[in-house]
């Protein structure tokens, strides 16, 4: 089985149960409509469209995005592409996790902005922060949970995370913590900071720009950001843990880890430790190897890392399990196997990130 046919059927499962518990309470309309692909002037204009699923993404959006992209790419009429989500709370809260979409983004021969305005989470960090440009809003919420479901950041998390400044990625990666409003720019996730409410006259500006350069894009993304003042004065949330941030997600383990979290002993550190106590010990373990790796490989090989960390928590337990208990159930709590970071081995995880040989991911 080929690797593609491999990665549809992960994507395919992730869909079912992630969409399970909402298809019992909303109605889902036309495909054709979850996504609008429009051309205004110089600007390819992707919007994604259910916002009573809070633009959460399905694999029919993705096979729709995906081509879409490559036609602009090749279009010489097309000087720019800009991804949105309609409604007040989400610019996308999720859903399907695509790797062949995600480095598309990351690839991008067109200036590519994403206007991350509301809940960005999941597939929605996938189609935004690889891009070369991130607008986020004082409405913007960002957050890798995946570690609390049994998967590890999938969408080019081994890239991006990494590279952030100190250790933040790792913090991110392993507790889920959620950075809101201009924080989620303070923390090199985002590339501006704009008020919601001027988007559309940011919109409009973009698409009047002719035959525009990355740097005629950034000039203007850059007028907006310095006319926004909202909490312009407002200390980075992880400011004053920054110095043992880094210090203890430094750490070579996850066992380290957790006992530099018990040393330190602050508020803190104790809700981080909390936090990750009732995570999947074998995701974990796993994350941290990836954001470890994933640190000097490039965009492409991350990919096939992760696509391969994929196909393990798709023969294994937590996965089926996280997603039972967050998503399904909701009793939020789920039952682990292995129970305890000691118990999942060093040759378990080695393991789970060998190639595949024949079955790995081209790109």
């Amino acid at each position: 089985m080929n690797s593609l046919v491999c990665y549809l059927r992960y994507q395919r499962h992730l869909l079912y149960v992630v969409f399970l518990h909402l298809q019992k309470t909303c109605k889902h309309t036309d495909s054709a409509a979850d996504v609008l692909l429009q051309k205004k002037g110089g600007a390819g204009i992707i919007t994604l469209n259910r916002p009573k699923v809070l633009n959460a993404l399905s694999l029919r959006m993705i096979q729709q995005i995906y081509p879409q992209i490559k036609a602009w790419e090749q279009d010489p009429e097309t000087f720019l592409i800009i991804i949105k989500g309609t409604g007040e709370k989400a610019f996308c809260a999720g859903g399907d996790k695509n790797q062949f979409c995600t480095f598309l983004v990351g690839t991008c021969k067109k200036p590519y902005v994403a206007l991350i305005d509301g809940i960005t989470m999941g597939g929605g960090v996938g189609l935004s922060v690889h891009g070369h440009f991130r607008v986020a809003t004082e409405k913007t919420v960002f957050a890798m949970p995946e570690t609390a479901i049994g998967l590890f950041p999938d969408v080019g998390g081994g890239y991006f995370l990494p590279r952030l400044p100190g250790k933040i990625g790792y913090l991110l990666a392993l507790t889920g913590f959620r950075l809101k409003g201009r924080d989620v720019l303070k923390a090199g996730i985002a590339t501006h900071f704009v008020e919601s409410e001027k988007l559309p006259d940011l919109e409009k500006d973009l698409i009047a720009l002719k035959s525009p350069s990355k740097e005629n894009i950034a000039d203007l993304l850059n007028s907006y950001h310095m006319q926004t003042k909202i909490d312009q004065e407002k200390e980075f949330i992880l400011d004053e843990h920054m110095e043992k941030i880094n210090s203890i997600f430094a750490a070579n383990s996850m066992e380290e880890i957790v006992q530099k979290l018990k040393q330190d002993g602050s508020p803190f550190a104790m809700k981080q430790l909390e936090t990750i106590n009732k995570m999947s010990p074998t995701s974990l373990k796993l994350a941290l190897r990836q954001l470890r790796e994933g640190a000097s490989m490039s965009l492409q090989d991350v990919f096939t890392m992760e696509y391969r960390l994929s196909q393990a928590c798709m023969r294994g337990h937590d996965f089926y399990e996280g997603v039972r208990a967050v998503l399904i159930d909701k009793d939020q709590s789920p039952r682990w196997k292995p129970a305890a970071l000691e118990e999942v081995s060093d040759e378990f995880v080695d393991n789970c990130f060998k190639p595949l040989g024949n079955n790995d991911l081209k790109l």
